[in-house]
């Protein structure tokens, strides 16, 4: 089972350190981030894979965006 993080109608740096937080804290592989701007989907991606994360999809979603990542 994934992790969610729904950070959509949040400013960056909000999603991004939402993001950090489930990667440092999380238990789950696989981290799903919700959000509805490309400034912070772009931002978002670049924090994971500064975490050693790596991006699996990335989907339109309602108007935003959905990362999915894996850990490790």
């Amino acid at each position: 089972m994934a992790a969610t993080v729904d950070a959509r109608g949040l400013s960056c740096p909000q999603p991004v350190i939402m993001t950090l937080d489930e990667i440092k804290q999380g238990q789950e592989k696989e981290i799903i981030v919700l959000v509805d701007t490309d400034t912070s989907k772009e931002n978002v991606i670049r924090a994971a894979e500064s975490q050693a994360c790596r991006v699996t999809d990335v989907a339109s979603e309602g108007g935003g965006y959905r990362i999915t990542f894996a850990k490790g």
